[in-house]
């Protein structure tokens, strides 16, 4: 049986001024655009199989962690247009080397007040050893994606 420190979980919030429906349609149906809006920190997104937005959907994205080059293939599990969800499990690439299990969920949320939205990143894992880090920097990456998103989102036309 796992050793239940071997589980874990890193979770946190971005605040963005793009709706939660245009943040959600970036991250289920323009992934392979993401590139353009995350310079430095995403290389591309190749479709494998199936098709963007839909469950089943494969894909390997490419993109740059803790300054390296890393590649992480993954599969879309859930897609929820109505609540702004899209869950993606890693199935193959570099996280593969330290984690058994690695599931990340983005929903978008929209502010209380005002416009705008709250973007949830929740990353959950099962690491391969306890030597292996807890995924802090990779949230952070996700977090910072998200505002460049934004910025691409909500720029002047």
């Amino acid at each position: 049986m796992a050793s239940s420190t071997l589980n874990g979980k890193v979770e946190a919030d971005v605040e963005i001024k793009a709706s939660p429906e245009q943040f959600h349609d970036m991250f289920a149906n323009k992934l392979h655009h993401v590139h353009h809006t995350c310079k430095g920190k995403v290389r591309g997104c190749d479709l494998h199989e199936g098709e963007w937005g839909k469950v089943g959907t494969v894909f390997e994205f490419h993109y740059v962690h803790d300054g390296k080059d890393k590649v992480a293939k993954e599969v879309v599990e859930a897609v929820d247009s109505d609540k702004n969800l899209i869950v993606f499990r890693v199935i193959d690439g570099d996280l593969m080397k330290e984690y058994k299990s690695f599931l990340l969920t983005l929903q978008a949320f929209p502010k209380s007040e005002g416009n705008g939205s709250i973007v949830h990143w929740k990353m959950e894992y099962e690491k391969l050893h306890d030597g292996i880090d807890h995924p802090e920097t990779l949230l952070q990456l996700g977090l910072k994606m998200s505002e460049d998103i934004d910025a691409h989102l909500t720029q002047a036309k």
